[in-house]
């Protein structure tokens, strides 16, 4: 044998909201809707989409800094009410993992 680990590549996003980088799993994905912002928890959503922790606070810097219209480039500003209910709500990551509510430090 040669030595070496194998050890499985892990993607990560960064979240649009702190700007940190983290694994794609512990990151909710957005996409746009025809007139709002729409969780994408299983990833499966057709369309261009935007990382993000999800906690209120990287959804509030998010909205503030309107990154969510850069990062899916749409034209003019959509809801967040239907992300900002899932996000409040805690709904767990899509693979089932549970988290502490605080975005990882890197």
């Amino acid at each position: 044998m040669s030595g070496r680990t194998h050890v499985r590549a892990c993607p990560e996003r960064t979240c649009v909201g702190c700007r940190k980088r983290a694994a794609k799993h512990e990151l909710l994905r957005v996409v746009a809707g025809e007139d709002a912002y729409v969780p994408d928890p299983r990833g499966t959503l057709p369309g261009r989409g935007a990382y993000l922790h999800p906690v209120p606070t990287c959804l509030d810097l998010a909205v503030r800094r309107r990154a969510f219209l850069r990062a899916l480039r749409v034209p003019g500003a959509l809801d967040p009410g239907a992300l900002r209910e899932h996000v409040e709500a805690g709904a767990p990551p899509a693979d089932g993992r549970e988290r502490d509510g605080v975005p990882p430090t890197r």
